[in-house]
């Protein structure tokens, strides 16, 4: 079965995806958000849902994804430099949170942050 959407990308809070979603229709991708109301009418449920979806026509992945790689905000140290890979050393590494157990999925800012490449897909601790 065909899908017809793409899910590019999600955000925890409904602002967020405005840029995004500015830039694809700019290129000429329409983008299109899933659940967007939903959070506008009650912020607290945004990990249970996963947070307003940013989705394009699946013809449009590829182009799509560079433009969000354009735009995307990679993670970075207390100094304001990017995070590196220490397997591939590329500098393309995101927050990443395993939300495990019911602790961390109410409260995610519990659980001791991690960073994941966009490369390779490793995950590391910070040092």
């Amino acid at each position: 079965m065909n899908e017809k959407f793409f899910t590019l990308a999600a955000f925890d809070y409904p602002a967020d995806v405005q840029i995004l979603k500015g830039k694809l229709e700019s290129e000429g991708i329409p983008g299109f958000l899933r659940d967007e109301n939903t959070l506008n009418s009650d912020p607290l449920i945004t990990n249970a849902i996963g947070g307003v979806k940013v989705q394009v026509y699946t013809q449009d992945r590829e182009r799509a994804l560079e433009i969000y790689d354009e735009v995307r905000a990679y993670a970075v140290d207390d100094f304001g430099h990017p995070i590196k890979c220490p397997n591939c050393k590329a500098l393309k590494s995101e927050a990443y949170y395993e939300r495990k157990g019911l602790l961390n999925k109410l409260f995610p800012f519990f659980e001791k942050r991690k960073y994941k490449c966009l490369n390779c897909g490793m995950i590391t601790n910070p040092q």
